[in-house]
């Protein structure tokens, strides 16, 4: 009696009508990450400069240094001074001023600079690998016009910025689905090596990660210098860039990768070959010689299991070496070497990066052995529930370790890009761990399942299978006919293999968490690209950035009360242009009915606390009834000063207000 195999379930076909719908919806969230990765943020934060950001100085300095939060590598081209004509007035020479802790480099002015405003522009390249650039003005004796504009790339910003972080992307994607495959095979399904689409999926990923690296090592020179695709192909800046921590990782990751190549080899290899029959290490069988004795069957087994239990430790630990060597070709060259703790920092990022793939990577290879390999075993599945929890406690200790290192404080979580983009991954994180719950609970449900079912082949009759007139002439046309035959049965294996709704429903789950993941990944690689919290802190703590030209003046308006009689009124203070170096102030003092008041003492004075600057004292003259007015007020710093205005209404009475205002 023919058995036909029952047609695929409703949920299955809705599945796959939306799988397109779900590559397209991911691609633009994929866009829209490397989109809002540009431009890539700083990771060595300028932490001070001598001058200061919009500072007034009365004569030329001899040298102008700059702090960084952490080491950064820098050549005689990476400060510029230019005066207000735009013309180079350093020496070009580099001083490294380091001392210890302390992270200071500068350069020498020319000699007998005029006065006006000066622009230092500055770019280096941090101790995690990434490219940092800024500029900032200072002005001697007074602020004047500049012809300098500021550029508007950063060092890491454009085309071929966005172009490395593909690269960097396709890296990590390609080293987790290496990886966690892999890990897959050894640990949960050993007869997976055997499969065709198995090894498909590691020599992609594999091709993947290496051609990554390749493009990474050929972009790395325009990335962190000049941002044109022609100077990948120079060979002096390819040169530089092998000199470098950055370059010598990813000449490394080649290196291992071949490593990684002669891994694969013998993994789908003699170890495939074990497992291409039923998975019992090609041992087992009846045997069929008729004449071997009992005792020698018994010893060939023994040493065939032996055997396999050699290569299976022996591809273990290989694999585990090149993976972490992998692995340590990120930690050694970004975020965990540099910082606080980074001898501890590193080993932890290589086991952090390691249980990330052995769960995401194991999870592709999962869900591709669901859609494409008939009858996986549910002791797979099962024993891949619990690697991929293990995964996950491990990523959860070495996470909660980063997150710790790289934030530093709860205001850094929720006020820094490198915090919200943390918080934003850990909620991806806790998405895929509610799905993967649903997906315990389809494992549950098929390790609860008739174990028959598991195994048990598609039932056909001899004449649908069967290859008619085997015995033809032709071979081509036997060629033709055996291959029509194993696509029918391949077809009704298939067709019942999406019959069973328990496997229906673990592949719909996996599917989700697989989605979940390609966002998670793409959220990873642009969290590596931004800036630390503690480092954004850092140089927030700086001071703002302020220009040598206000667009307006600052107006305050003080209300005050003597005490005594005619005692209370208001002053209106304007101080012009409200920038630092040289301002006009004026200041209005009138009646609560707005008429003016001619007041017997009036004096005001200018507080940098920040600083421990101040009071800067200012005795304003009397230039009309109610106003009065002083020139040439001195505010030497950007920051926020207090102003504070002592008013006295009679020989005794008398008050003092004041109020805080942004200069700069």
């Amino acid at each position: 009696m023919t058995a036909t195999a029952p047609p695929p379930s409703t949920a299955r076909v809705r599945a796959t009508a939306l799988l397109p719908r779900l590559t397209l919806v991911l691609a633009a969230l994929l866009a829209a990450f490397f989109a809002a990765a540009a431009p890539a943020s700083a990771h060595a934060a300028l932490t001070a400069s001598d001058p200061s950001d919009g500072a007034v100085v009365a004569t030329a300095p001899a040298q102008i240094t700059l702090s960084f939060s952490e080491g950064v590598a820098m050549n005689g081209d990476s400060i510029r001074v230019l005066d207000p004509q735009g013309k180079r007035v350093d020496t070009g020479e580099l001083r490294d001023l380091c001392s210890g802790s302390i992270i200071r480099y500068g350069t020498t002015l020319r000699p007998g600079q005029p006065d006006g405003t000066y622009t230092v522009a500055w770019q280096a390249i941090s101790a995690d690998s990434h490219p940092v650039s800024g500029a900032f003005t200072f002005s001697i004796g007074a602020p004047s016009e500049t012809a300098v504009s500021l550029p508007s790339r950063t060092a890491g910003d454009g085309p071929v910025a966005v172009a490395y972080g593909i690269a960097r992307y396709v890296a990590y994607a390609g080293f987790a689905v290496l990886v966690g495959t892999a890990a897959f095979i050894l640990l949960c399904w050993r007869r997976g090596a055997a499969q065709r689409p198995m090894q498909k999926l590691v020599v992609r990923a594999w091709v993947a990660l290496t051609v990554a690296t390749l493009v990474m090592l050929l972009l790395r020179n325009p990335y962190t210098g000049s941002g044109n695709f022609a100077d990948a192909f120079d060979l002096a800046g390819l040169k530089a860039v092998l000199e470098t921590k950055s370059g010598a990782s990813l000449v490394s990751r080649l290196l291992l990768l071949g490593a990684a190549a002669l891994f694969i080899t013998v993994l789908f290899g003699s170890y495939a070959r074990r497992h291409t029959s039923d998975g019992s290490g090609g041992s087992g069988g009846p045997d069929t010689s008729g004449g071997s004795d009992a005792s020698d069957a018994s010893n060939a087994s023994e040493e065939d299991a032996k055997g396999e239990s050699d290569l299976v430790f022996g591809l273990g630990i290989g694999g585990t070496v090149v993976a972490a060597g992998i692995a340590a070709t990120w930690a050694l060259s970004e975020h965990a070497s540099t910082g606080i703790q980074p001898a501890l920092a590193m080993p932890v990022d290589i086991l952090h990066l390691l249980a990330v793939a052995v769960w995401l990577g194991g999870l592709t290879a999962l869900l591709v052995a669901l859609h494409k390999v008939p009858g996986i075993e549910r002791t797979a599945i099962r024993r891949f529930s619990t690697v991929a929890f293990t995964s996950v406690v491990v990523l959860a200790c070495t996470g909660t370790y980063q997150a710790w290192r790289q934030v530093g404080s709860w205001s850094a979580l929720t006020g820094t890009n490198y915090g919200r983009l943390l918080l934003l991954k850990i909620g991806l994180v806790a998405v895929i761990v509610a799905i993967a719950y649903t997906s315990r609970k389809w494992t549950s449900r098929l390790a609860g399942a008739d174990v028959s079912r598991e195994t048990s082949p598609v039932a056909v009759t001899p004449a649908a299978d069967a290859v008619p007139d085997a015995g033809t002439s032709d071979p081509r046309r036997a060629a033709q006919l055996a291959r029509q035959s194993a696509a029918r049965r391949t077809a009704r294996e298939k067709q019942a293999r999406d019959a069973d709704p328990d496997r229906a429903g673990l592949r719909r789950s996996v599917l989700a968490e697989a989605g979940v993941a390609v966002v998670l990944l793409a959220v990873t690689t642009i969290l590596t690209s931004t800036e630390p919290g503690r480092a954004a802190e850092l140089e927030a703590g700086r001071g703002s950035t302020a220009t040598a030209v206000p667009d307006r003046a600052v107006k305050v308006t003080l209300p005050f009360d003597t005490g005594g009689q005619n005692g209370k009124g208001s002053v209106r203070l304007q101080l012009d242009p409200g920038r630092v170096g040289a301002n006009t102030l004026h200041v209005w003092a009138e009646t609560p009915d707005g008429k003016p008041l001619d007041l017997p003492e009036l004096k005001v004075s200018f507080t940098l606390e920040a600083k421990e600057i101040g009071p800067l004292p200012v005795l304003p003259e009397r230039a009309a009834p109610g106003h009065w007015t002083a020139s040439g007020v001195q505010l030497p710093l950007t920051g926020d000063w207090r102003i504070d205005v002592t008013v006295r209404t009679s020989d005794i009475d008398q008050t003092t207000v004041q109020k805080n205002v942004k200069i700069g």
